[in-house]
């Protein structure tokens, strides 16, 4: 599944857009949702796109989108300037809806993207590892651990790394249950991204 690698940021954000590697397994079809630049110094690894993002084309075009801009501290304009935040999802597509919300991301594009798109990209830069999948592929020598504990321990995985919850409406209650996160993790947070989009 490897593809040849691509230099032209122009051609591979071409390349992604016309992926239909998934097509068979998408119950809305294709429709690759990827943010970035040479430039970007915060990356931010989510899940997949949902249904309202799949719709609008815009990524974290979405409830999810709204908390985790307020988590970070970036307003819209810096959240979408590619020159300054890449926004990689695990699955550029939408996967669908299963018996408990939308199922995970596609398997096959983490694999065929990432590896091209990753290297583009400055080495000094901040990866924002939103959600299990992200921190299951990015941290995998933490697969022992529970998403919280990896949250917890967050200090542990930079100046790289900074793995967080899925911003979801389900983290209401997980940030109720952990208040950490709000005194801890947040400041922490914020203060990393003001300091790589200086």
């Amino acid at each position: 599944m490897s593809m040849p690698p691509t230099t032209d940021i122009d051609a591979l954000q071409a390349e992604i857009r016309a992926c239909r590697v998934c097509e068979a397994h998408l119950e809305a079809g294709p429709r690759p949702i990827v943010q970035f630049s040479p430039a970007a110094r915060l990356v931010i690894i989510g899940q997949a796109p949902g249904r309202k993002v799949h719709e609008s084309g815009i990524p974290w075009d979405d409830a999810s989108g709204d908390r985790l801009r307020e988590w970070t501290g970036l307003d819209k304009a810096e959240f979408y300037d590619a020159n300054l935040v890449a926004l990689i999802p695990m699955g550029f597509c939408y996967p669908g809806t299963g018996a408990s919300g939308d199922l995970p991301p596609r398997p096959e594009c983490a694999p065929l993207w990432h590896d091209t798109i990753l290297p583009l990209l400055p080495p000094d830069r901040l990866t924002l590892l939103v959600g299990s999948y992200a921190q299951a592929r990015y941290l995998p020598e933490t697969k022992r651990l529970s998403l919280t504990e990896r949250v917890r321990r967050f200090a542990d995985f930079g100046p790289t790394f900074l793995p967080l919850p899925h911003p979801s409406w389900r983290s209401s209650g997980w940030m109720t249950n952990n208040p950490w996160f709000e005194t801890d993790v947040l400041p922490t947070l914020q203060k990393l991204v003001r300091e790589n989009l200086r």
